[in-house]
């Protein structure tokens, strides 16, 4: 704790003190101002987006097509230039010597210059950057249906879900999930107990603008558990100066009756900034052609979040706070064993618990049944960042509070059973320079303190605590078409947990009590590992290029890994951690080559990954057979081996020209992990996704008529193969059928004068309503339906959605 508090002392003084030199009224100020015009025709462009990401600011061009910034620092930074189909325009500008600059804007059917700012000293175009990298605007989240961001994100290649339903998803890249993914939201990664099987990620979908992925261990700059890759979720850019605006959104969606809406506003005066917004979700039951409704598997959920914050010369200072509740059902999947309907508990004469075939009402109810889990994500982000020098000087302060009950008793309804309070303390310094001969360099420090408690009265996990630090410095070179970059990151991990002792009726008592159950064994680890990367990047033309990266992780192993002893309402296993588990290594080879004229856009990646003290879960067998039970469930222990993953990405988007309104899009994904030295009925890694084949046919018009515009209308299949390469040993996983899904969407702005009145987007997934389970759902090993023989809870049948979105627009200050 002393190194905490020394640590946030130095990080607190560095920032008053910056805050109070940049807010000087002589520190040096700079404009950049010019105009916008089309390459082909010359004509000046109104309205086209200028924006700074590094700086958090930006402006819209006028009327005329010109445009002005001010209260900007005299400093190189990089500049974005965006306008609906045009090429993206990025410009290294050093404010110091230049006041004026024009941009041109050519018209394009693809991005060619897409600006990301995950994994890298500071924003940089993607395709010169060496980490593989995609990117979901908002437009794209906007014109599909999801529950949730993870399964927003799904879709695209490389990246799946491990689903409990409809309701919690837990992202996976390339194979790996759960504390392999880091998931980052205002600036600091997301601490939600991530390691648990039904734990989703605390985060409203619609306050996200933009997603960037980074796949594989490349990124230094966020420590342990970013071995397979980051998800970046981005919010909405500062408005420009003097502006506010607001939207209204609305989703309807059939199949589970999902009501969600969210509202925002958000302005900009002089420089001081906010951005509010409040979002309520639903969902009663969700149905398929197997199952038909499936018991207890709708939520809830509210957020409130906002930022506050100023933009000046100096640099930014914003804050960031959220409150997140979510209340999902948990699906056990029972059912009678007479007519292989779905059963619920429920109480006798009041002191008795039954159970009896679930109604109509049990499966269109709002209000999830017992057994549910009751989830609070409080969230408070402070990041800063100062023009120092060259250079700029960013520190982040996160706090979170994560408070996940789980209620299983319908004797005792409001008595909650399983209770996590985790407590975590983010922090982030670093300083990011760029020179005049094209060298960026970034070096820094950051990690986090955690504080676990059990509050109820069941236990999985013990009390414990970390402190987690970690040291990196990057550094990357742009020598004409070739840039290469790299770095080296050390970590430290300390990580206590406490002896917990039971009586036989499972009450808390002294280690001194001779009758005691040791149910948790104090420990004390202390992890290192050294992780880096070095790659390059090379422009063979405006039209083709090719990146190469290799690159070598570490995580530390979580709590559940290391000191899991229990079981909980919402998993189908008793689990087992051990503490003396190593930590991961991995080594990893990536490459890729794309290429983007006006007839194709495609990109192959590659990836070859070793990993050393893989951990998972492998179900242990009894002495006499069959499996190991603990209090009646399947017992699963955490055990190591070394995993090898290769695979791969390819996409490929044709839009023949002059045909440019119309895409043939096309993805598909592979990844084959196995471990070493292996018999075949445990030679496979468990959660593995099938090979997954996406393709979607698209036209789309700028304008239709005088009142609708961005126009476009699909149709898309997702082929997913079997996957019959599973972890086959103790009973652990089990072959999973393929299955393909049809999909139709449509949508188009409705406009008025030139301005648009409201945006909508209707979507129907699974058109044929397929009956299928994804070899990463959870429920697929739900109890047998005796009637039909049929194994599990099978996933969503067809889902029709509706989405509208409105703009509200507000007179300039």
């Amino acid at each position: 704790m002393r190194i905490v508090g020394f640590n946030l002392i130095v990080l607190m003084t560095c920032i008053y003190n910056l805050s109070f030199a940049g807010a000087h009224p002589d520190a040096d100020k700079a404009t950049l101002s010019g105009k916008v015009t089309d390459k082909l025709t010359g004509e000046l462009l109104p309205g086209v987006n200028i924006y700074i990401p590094d700086l958090k600011t930006g402006t819209i061009s006028n009327l005329d097509g010109t445009y002005l910034i001010e209260n900007l620092p005299s400093t190189r930074v990089l500049v974005q230039v965006s306008f609906t189909g045009y090429n993206l325009v990025s410009v290294t500008i050093d404010l110091g010597t230049t006041s004026t600059y024009d941009f041109t804007l050519e018209e394009s059917v693809n991005e060619l210059h897409e600006i990301v700012v995950t994994g890298t000293a500071g924003s940089g175009e993607k395709n010169r950057t060496p980490t593989p990298i995609s990117t979901i605007p908002r437009t794209e989240l906007l014109q599909n249906s999801s529950s949730n961001i993870i399964d927003a994100i799904a879709r695209q290649p490389g990246i799946s879900q491990v689903t409990t339903g409809v309701g919690i998803s837990k992202p996976v890249i390339r194979g790996l999930g759960y504390n392999r993914v880091v998931t980052v939201m205002d600036g600091i990664r997301q601490e939600g107990q991530q390691w648990g099987d039904e734990h989703g990620i605390e985060v409203d979908e619609f306050a996200v603008h933009k997603v960037e992925i980074l796949k594989g261990p490349a990124s230094l700059t966020y420590g342990s558990d970013a071995m397979a890759g980051v998800i970046n979720l981005l919010s909405a850019p500062t408005l420009p100066e003097g502006q506010i605006t607001g939207n209204f959104l609305a989703n309807y969606q059939t199949n589970n009756g999902l009501l969600a809406y969210s509202a925002n506003l958000a302005g900009n005066k002089e420089g001081f900034i906010w951005d509010l917004r409040y979002s309520n979700k639903k969902a009663h039951a969700y149905q398929n052609a197997y199952d038909g409704d499936v018991l207890n598997s709708g939520f809830k959920e509210n957020t409130l979040s906002g930022i506050i914050g100023l933009n000046k010369s100096w640099g930014y200072t914003h804050l960031h706070v959220s409150a997140y509740h979510m209340t999902p059902g948990i699906v056990e999947g029972d059912r009678d064993s007479a007519t292989g309907q779905f059963i619920k508990p429920a109480v006798l004469n009041d002191t008795t618990e039954v159970t009896e075939i679930a109604g109509d009402d049990d499966f269109k109810s709002y209000t999830p049944l017992t057994p549910y889990q009751d989830i609070h994500h409080y969230k408070a982000v402070l990041n800063n960042s100062f023009i120092l020098g060259d250079g700029s000087l960013k520190a982040t302060l996160g706090w979170q509070s994560n408070r996940r009950l789980e209620y299983g008793d319908i004797l005792n309804e409001g008595q909650y059973g399983l209770y996590f309070l985790l407590n975590t303390l983010n922090y982030d310094l670093r300083y990011n320079v760029s020179t005049a001969d094209d060298y960026t360099f970034s070096f820094g420090i950051n990690g986090m303190q955690q504080v676990s408690q059990n509050k109820g009265s069941e236990f999985l996990i013990p009390d414990y605590d970390l402190f987690d630090i970690g040291f990196f410095i990057t550094a990357q070179k742009a020598m004409g078409n070739l840039d290469i970059s790299g770095g080296i990151r050390y970590d430290s991990r300390n990580e206590n947990g406490e002896d917990l002792f039971l009586d036989a009726d499972g009450m808390i008592v002294s280690g001194s009590d001779p009758e005691a159950i040791h149910q948790f064994t104090a420990f004390h680890s202390t992890f290192t590992g050294i992780s880096g990367s070095i790659g390059a990047t090379y422009q063979f033309s405006e039209d083709l290029f090719t990146k190469l990266n290799v690159s070598r992780g570490y995580r530390a192993p979580n709590i559940a890994e290391l000191a899991s002893n229990g079981v909980h309402e919402g998993t189908f296993n008793y689990i087992i951690g051990d503490p003396s588990l190593a930590p991961e290594t991995s080594l990893q080879l990536d490459y890729a080559l794309g290429v983007s004229d006006q007839h194709i856009t495609a990109e192959a990646s590659v990836f070859a990954s070793t990993i050393y003290n893989y951990i998972f879960q492998r179900k242990l067998e009894s002495a006499f057979g069959g499996d190991s039970l603990s209090e009646g469930y399947s017992t699963f222990k955490f055990v190591q081996g070394t995993a090898n993953l290769v695979g791969g990405e390819i996409t490929i988007d044709i839009h023949p020209h002059p045909l440019d309104w119309l895409h043939f899009e096309n993805s598909f994904s592979y990844v084959s992990a196995t471990q070493k030295d292996q018999p075949d009925s445990t030679r496979y890694l468990p959660l593995i996704p099938p090979a997954k084949w996406r393709s979607e046919l698209r036209a789309s018009a700028k304008t239709l008529g005088k009142h609708i515009s961005n126009a476009y209308v699909m149709i898309e299949l997702e082929n997913y193969w079997k996957q019959n390469r599973y972890y086959a040993g103790y009973g652990t996983e089990t072959a999973t059928p393929g299955y393909a899904l049809l999909n139709l969407g449509i949508g188009a702005d409705i406009t008025s004068k030139d301005k648009t009145l409201f945006s909508v987007y209707i979507n129907a997934n699974n058109l044929t309503d397929v009956a299928y389970q994804s070899h990463l759902s959870r429920l697929k090993y739900a109890d047998v339906n005796n009637v039909t023989g049929r194994s599990g809870v099978y996933n969503m049948g067809r889902n029709i959605s509706i989405k509208v979105l409105v703009p509200l627009a507000f007179t300039s200050m």
